[in-house]
C-alpha cells in the first residue's frame, strides 16, 4: 500500500514538475543568438530548411502547410519602425511586397494592425487574410520590429479551416517573438 501511494505520489510531482518547465503549453523555444532573436512555435513542429529564403522555417508534421518563419530584410539608414510608417501602412507594405507580392497570384488583405511596447522597443502585430491562386484562404498573422538596423518579421500562416483551432497557439507564438 505504502509503495503503491509513493508510486501515485512520484508521478503526480514529477507531471506537476514538468508542467512548471514548459512555461507555455504546447510551444517550444527557439533562439537566435547570432541575429539576435527569440520566439514560442508548436510542440510537434519541425525546422525546414530553406536557401535563399526565410532565416528559420518550422512547420506542422502533419499540416504542413502550417508553419512559422523569420524573415530579415536590411532597413537603410538608421530607421525606426515608427520611421517605416504606422501598423497599419507597413502592414500594408508587407502584404503587397512579402505575404503577397505582384505576379505571386496571391491577395492579402489586411483585417488588423497594432502596435506594443516590450522593453522599449515597438513591434507591430498584424493579421492578414489571404487568398491563394487556386482560391484556397489562409490566415497569417505576424510580428515585425527594426533592430540593428534590420526589420525583422515573424510570421505565422495555416488555412483558414484550421484557422479557428490554430488562432490560440500561433498568436501566443507571434505575441512571443523578441530581439535581444
Amino acid at each position: 500500500m505504502l509503495k503503491r501511494f509513493v508510486a501515485v505520489l512520484l508521478v503526480v510531482l514529477a507531471l506537476g514538475l514538468q508542467g512548471c518547465v514548459s512555461g507555455v503549453g504546447g510551444l517550444k523555444s527557439f533562439a537566435d543568438s547570432t541575429d539576435g532573436y527569440r520566439f514560442l512555435y508548436p510542440n510537434g513542429w519541425l525546422p525546414v530548411k530553406v536557401t535563399n529564403g526565410p532565416d528559420v522555417v518550422f512547420h506542422d508534421i502533419i499540416e504542413q502547410t502550417e508553419n512559422v518563419s523569420m524573415v530579415i530584410n536590411p532597413v537603410p539608414g538608421k530607421k525606426k519602425l515608427a520611421d517605416l510608417g504606422t501598423p497599419s501602412e507597413v502592414g500594408y507594405q508587407l502584404g503587397k511586397s512579402a505575404i503577397a507580392p505582384p505576379d505571386s497570384g496571391r491577395t492579402a488583405e489586411l483585417i488588423n494592425a497594432d502596435s506594443r511596447e516590450i522593453a522599449d522597443r515597438t513591434y507591430y502585430l498584424l493579421e492578414y487574410l489571404v487568398t491563394l491562386p487556386n482560391q484556397e484562404k489562409r490566415h497569417n498573422l505576424a510580428s515585425a520590429i527594426v533592430y540593428r538596423g534590420k526589420l525583422y518579421t515573424l510570421n505565422a500562416s495555416t488555412s483558414e479551416d484550421r484557422w479557428e483551432k490554430m488562432a490560440p497557439i500561433l498568436t501566443k507564438s507571434v505575441k512571443s517573438f523578441m530581439v535581444d
